[in-house]
């Protein structure tokens, strides 16, 4: 669980309580405002705030995962381009047997996560809610997402396979890119930067493990060195 910048004590306290309600102990926490209120509202739960990890930006909390979501309020395009939102028990689901680091990321209970910050993850999640008052409590919204997740606990069942590391995906999108440029495809620039997202989101969205993201990694780096060698020739 990762909590941006929570403006409000309370919520840090009753997240730290929903938390232990449902199995999960792992909390980081982005230049909190975390006080007495904070400990007054998590019970039984001090502990959990006790171990919790205190860093100082977005991108450190980023660093810690192999696999980032980011949870909103707002789905759509306009709000969040180029990706679907998933539904909690669709997060289940893709979620199931994944070995790596999670980081569930919840932004200011304000605004929530700023659209660069979601640009930054792998995907997002949003709990359906009612049309006429359709944005939740911060503490409501984790608690939903935590109870889907807390059904059938994501487990490793492939031990002979390590996730792939967030900079390897990362290669694996840069990879996609320099395919495009060296193709001049799409040839308007704008277009062509969205099929790059696109393609990051997908790789997001994919949970695929180190051997799977080398494979793929291999025959675009080459496909591109080609092609770029052409364009060298004919100048």
């Amino acid at each position: 669980m990762v909590l941006v910048e929570p403006e409000g004590p309370a919520n840090i306290g009753m997240i730290a309580r929903t938390m232990k309600n449902f199995g999960f102990s792992s909390l980081v926490l982005v230049n909190p405002n975390l006080t007495e209120e904070s400990y007054s509202y998590a019970v039984h739960a001090r502990d959990v705030l006790d171990r919790a990890l205190m860093v100082e930006s977005f991108e450190e909390a980023l660093e810690l995962f192999d696999l980032a979501v980011g949870t909103t309020g707002k789905p759509g395009g306009r709000f969040i381009p180029h990706r679907v939102p998933l539904y909690p028990w669709e997060l289940r689901e893709t979620l199931e047997g994944y070995p790596g680091r999670v980081g569930l990321f919840f932004g200011r209970e304000s605004i929530g996560l700023r659209n660069d910050e979601l640009e930054r993850l792998d995907f997002t999640v949003t709990v359906p809610t009612s049309e006429a008052y359709p944005v939740m409590n911060l503490a409501q919204a984790v608690a939903v997402i935590l109870y889907e997740l807390s059904k059938e606990r994501p487990e490793a069942k492939v031990r002979s396979l390590e996730p792939a590391t967030r900079r390897e995906k990362e290669e694996l999108a840069r990879s996609w890119e320099r395919l495009l440029e060296a193709l001049n495809y799409p040839k308007d620039p704008e277009r062509r930067e969205v099929f790059a997202k696109v393609f990051q989101r997908f790789v997001g969205r994919a949970v695929l493990y180190g051997r799977e993201v080398h494979t793929l990694i291999g025959p675009l780096r080459k496909a591109a060195i080609k092609l770029e060698e052409c364009g060298d020739a004919e100048r």
